[in-house]
């Protein structure tokens, strides 16, 4: 704190008085995540790189907070060249403070919702931290209202699943002058997934994209909030012919780990922009996938683990019928081996055995013939189980969706940092257990079940192939949070190449690659 100029301590000491007076949940739900000091003040530095030197600043702010990015300007830029400063917060528990505080500044800061102001598009120098509001905290009024404001004002469409910083992003473009400047410090995810497109589409296509730089996961940036984070430059002005983007990775904006020119014509066919600087722009692939051997699944959701999986033991306590459970196999971190085995019943051979609850009987038919099953149906409805999202939706809130045991499942979430250096594990599951949704259940497709009827062997050869993938194919297929934690969707696991599948295959099997036919023939 010693370095600390004075304003700042005293703003910091206001922002934790006012953190600590609201829950985390309440903070959360309105995506309010303080930005660190040292963080706000590397973004202004850099910003100062991006703009003519002596140019006047007019520093814009649309989800200023107390005004951490406001207070780095006044560190790092003589107020001569300051010539205009503004900012917005939805929140009067927060605004109100923020602005009392400033109120002896040149700051403009208003309470009020930045999405609904009309635009001033004077500012040169727009630098945010929007809230990270998730789509599902988002009233669907509120939702359809910015996606009709972001259509009528970019012509862009944003998906529903968009979060509140993709609408915010997108609404500032009208406040920026030309040939101005704007650094977001934003969610890493929407480089990946399905409704950032849209947002991809206007970086290339509507500003000159400059720069994205992305934190090491490992490094997460707010302590309250487990996300990946990146910043985000571009200047308003249409993208010169054949540019190129500064992607980086790691370290930080002005010293990164690693860094990589990528040109916007790459850019426009790459799905996954987070596979730059560290992977090579991937090159269009027209062989063997996951997909064309395995019908992917998510595991099952229950809706209450702790109510629907039980043990052995508990199962055998309460007496419970065993014909209303089926095995499921224990999280990843308690399975040693890659390949699980069964007794002759199914069960995995395992010294962590669990059960799931799956009735298809009605309830009332359950409470004449199995009476201590449905005392334990009552246990659940005072816990009010039956009650939560997944249950209320189910035809008997008691009985799971159907998902049968797959022969080879695949764990949903990995870190990049394992003693054993794999992010992913695939396991040979040959027990008649199924999975909860933190694996990823694989189907043998026509192809592969035919192949196994005349050579069961080659499940395990498969498997084998599956498991050389590497560790930075897997996580470059599929998305990465803060805390250096990985996910992989089934659509995005379907996709990975694993070209050593074509020669697993015995010699005249025919096979459907994702833009050909191809035949499978012997290896030399």
């Amino acid at each position: 704190m010693s370095r600390i100029a004075p304003v700042e301590k005293q703003r910091l000491i206001l922002q934790a008085e006012l953190d600590s007076a609201k829950t985390q949940s309440a903070r959360n739900k309105m995506g309010q995540f303080a930005t660190p000091t040292s963080l706000a003040a590397e973004i202004l530095n850099y910003a100062g790189t991006l703009l003519p030197q002596k140019e006047p600043i007019r520093f814009l702010d649309p989800a200023i907070g107390t005004g951490a990015f406001y207070s780095a300007l006044r560190r790092l830029y003589p107020a001569t060249r300051i010539v205009a400063a503004g900012g917005f917060e939805i929140d009067p528990y927060y605004g109100r403070p923020a602005a009392d505080f400033w109120r002896n500044s040149s700051l403009d800061l208003q309470v009020a919702d930045f999405t609904l102001q009309r635009p001033d598009p004077s500012f040169n120098m727009l630098i945010c931290n929007p809230p990270y509001v998730r789509h599902h905290h988002m009233a669907n009024e509120e939702k359809n209202r910015l996606q009709v404001a972001v259509l009528e004002a970019m012509g862009i469409r944003l998906s529903s699943l968009a979060g509140l910083y993709c609408h915010f992003l997108a609404l500032s473009h009208a406040w920026m002058s030309e040939g101005g400047i704007a650094g977001w410090l934003i969610p890493s995810e929407f480089m990946d997934v399905n409704y950032g497109q849209a947002v991809k589409q206007y970086l290339l296509e509507q500003v000159t994209l400059l720069h994205i730089h992305r934190f090491d996961p490992n490094d997460v940036q707010f302590e309250d909030a487990l996300v990946s984070s990146a910043v985000v430059w571009f200047r308003k002005a249409q993208p010169p012919k054949d540019h190129k983007v500064k992607f980086s990775f790691g370290g930080t904006l002005a010293k990164p780990a690693n860094s990589r020119q990528v040109s916007v014509r790459e850019l426009a066919t790459e799905p996954k922009w987070t596979r730059f600087p560290v992977l090579d722009v991937r090159t269009q692939y027209t062989g063997v996938v996951v997909s064309d051997f395995f019908k992917i699944r998510r595991g099952i959701a229950t809706g209450d683990n702790s109510f629907f999986i039980l043990t052995e033991d508990e199962i055998e306590r309460r007496r419970l019928p065993k014909f209303a459970f089926r095995p499921i196999l224990p999280s990843p971190r308690y399975l040693k081996n890659d390949e699980i085995d069964a007794d002759k019943s199914g069960v995995p051979h395992l010294g962590r055995r669990l059960f799931l609850l799956d009735s298809g009987l009605p309830e009332n038919e359950i409470k004449m013939r199995f009476p201590t099953l449905y005392a334990y149906l009552q246990e659940g409805r005072e816990r009010g189980v039956h009650e939560r999202y997944l249950c209320r939706h189910r035809s008997r809130w008691y009985t799971q969706e159907a998902r049968p045991p797959a022969p080879i499942v695949c764990t949903y979430m990995g870190r990049s940092d394992t003693k054993n250096g794999r992010s992913f594990r695939f396991i040979l599951n040959r027990s008649q257990a199924t999975v909860a949704n933190v694996y990823l259940a694989m189907y043998p497709t026509s192809l592969l079940q035919r192949a196994m009827k005349a050579d069961p062997g080659i499940l395990r050869a498969v498997w084998q192939a599956l498991n050389r993938v590497t560790s930075e194919q897997l996580m470059g297929a599929g998305r990465v949070y803060g805390g250096g934690l990985h996910k992989l969707e089934p659509k995005e696991l379907a996709n990975v190449p694993v070209p050593e599948l074509a020669n697993i295959l015995p010699e005249g099997t025919v096979a459907v690659a994702p833009s050909e036919l191809f035949h499978i023939v012997a290896p030399e």
